[in-house]
């Protein structure tokens, strides 16, 4: 039988007057600081210096725009900002908020999640300014944070409602990659300097790191081999069909770094292999590296995995350990 009862809502639904909530920069200087909302007390963002919360710079306005607790949750207003207030991509001149939703004001991008407790809001000036301190490596980047925070594709969402001027650059335990933005779009992207790969590959490639810091740098005047003609929409439409294609045979690759051979005698046919995966089995014959054939590949790394893995099971191929 039903229960007729209502059901509570989850705990990431729009927040209520009961629950205690703080504002966590998980990107730009106050990176890691966190902002205690109070329900008695709306918070006004700015670069004005009697603002409760401060952001000097200068995409900042001097009031820029205000988050209040109400009793039917928690709201961000624009204040008639000149470059906007944006909540998870979308530019907003009022809009509820959920728990879990990324507000993007200048360079700084705030998480609103759920506190355990209010803390001191009596002094939160000063402790914001000291994790400051105590993160400033280098004036010249704009935003840092991690992408286990702000994905990938979350970041390239916010930068293009933006138009966001720079380098993102995503580093990993192995690789570098950037992508060169330009008003917002993507016009280059490259992995390792190695720019023998099309930049679209790139970034369909970096589209499934899910571990890393991000840094968006400055402009580079630089010339490029070819420039992306994609808008941010159609790259991450296809990026993320490729990160699930990805994601569906992940665990039964080889490490990306794993040498791949012939798997001698060979016993199955060529001929019954199709004309994309023999360019395959040569790319393997002449690179043994499956990075490196994926970087050769004229093909895209999913249609590339997807013919070395039937090859490995079919017995033409075998990772060499």
């Amino acid at each position: 039988m039903q229960d007729p009862s209502p059901k509570a809502p989850p705990t990431s639904s729009v927040p209520n007057a009961e629950r205690q909530y703080v504002l966590r920069f998980i990107s730009g200087k106050y990176q890691g600081g966190e902002f205690p909302l109070a329900s008695d007390r709306a918070v006004v963002v700015g670069r004005s210096s009697d603002l409760d919360m401060v952001l000097v710079e200068d995409m900042v306005s001097r009031k820029h725009a205000r988050i209040a607790m109400q009793a039917d949750g928690v709201w961000i207003e624009d204040l008639g900002s000149t470059n906007g207030t944006f909540v998870n991509g979308e530019k907003v001149k009022r809009s509820r908020l959920k728990e879990g939703d990324r507000i993007l004001i200048g360079t700084s991008i705030l998480k609103l999640v759920a506190s355990d407790g209010l803390g001191d809001s009596t002094d939160v000036k000063r402790q914001l300014e000291n994790v400051a301190a105590a993160r400033r490596t280098n004036q010249t980047r704009s935003m840092s944070g991690s992408i286990e925070e702000v994905p990938l594709p979350d970041l390239l969402q916010l930068f293009s409602t933006s138009k966001k001027n720079g380098v993102l650059v995503v580093r990993t335990e192995d690789d570098v990659g950037k992508i060169f933005l330009r008003k917002g779009e993507v016009v280059f992207a490259v992995i390792n300097e190695v720019e023998e790969v099309p930049p679209l590959k790139s970034i369909y490639r970096m589209l499934t790191w899910s571990r890393g810091q991000f840094d968006l740098d400055p402009p580079e005047e630089r010339t490029f081999p070819s420039e992306v003609s994609l808008s941010v929409q159609e790259i991450l439409m296809e990026g993320i069909r490729h990160l699930d294609e990805f994601n569906r045979i992940r665990a039964e690759l080889p490490s990306l770094s794993a040498r791949i051979v012939l798997d001698a005698p060979l016993k199955p046919k060529l001929r019954s292999l199709t004309g994309e995966e023999l360019d395959v089995l040569q790319l393997v014959i002449q690179y043994g590296r499956l990075d490196t054939v994926l970087n050769k590949s004229e093909t895209t790394d999913h249609d590339t995995l997807e013919a070395v893995l039937k090859m490995i099971k079919n017995g033409y191929l075998r990772a060499d350990v």
